[in-house]
């Protein structure tokens, strides 16, 4: 078994892209499109400017309505994702980010214990090869429709 699948089996529905699905995906959400960030590991900063709340990853800037919204995109900016469901509900925004965050940091930290003792370049195919297999399984889920639906039920009266 390679290490993403292992991690993924100790990991379990604390795996990244499982709660992606489980708790994400399962609402009402939106897409939003990362444009023009690279589809590998990327190193994403949440910034507080005077205009506001700002995730940069590389030399690209994405403006974000809240600090929670910009944590929220920052683990999926991280793993290189384009294009990502976020909740429509703002109140579930900030739980979701630190769940994913702790999987992002469990998910390293398992790595890191099966790296030991490796040379840094396998290291590093390992790194990648689990951040790949993340990318592709929330690519996989895909990321929804640009904007949620609503029901709308009218009552027409006939007559």
């Amino acid at each position: 078994m390679d290490i993403a699948g292992e991690i993924k089996e100790k990991l379990s529905a604390e795996w990244l892209p499982a709660i992606y699905r489980e708790k994400v995906r399962t609402q009402r959400t939106r897409s939003y499109r990362l444009d023009e960030i690279a589809r590998r590991e990327n190193r994403a900063t949440v910034q507080h400017t005077l205009l506001g709340v700002e995730l940069k990853v590389g030399n690209q800037r994405f403006s974000c309505p809240d600090l929670s919204t910009a944590r929220y995109l920052q683990i999926f900016a991280r793993v290189g994702c384009l294009e990502i469901a976020v909740p429509y509900d703002i109140t579930k925004i900030s739980t979701l980010a630190d769940e994913l965050e702790s999987a992002w940091q469990k998910s390293l930290l398992l790595l890191d214990e099966a790296a030991r003792g490796k040379t840094a370049s396998v290291k590093g195919r390992m790194r990648s090869s689990l951040i790949r297999e993340m990318r592709e399984e929330i690519e996989e889920i895909g990321a929804g429709s640009l904007m949620p639906e609503f029901k709308q039920s009218t009552k027409q009266r006939s007559g």
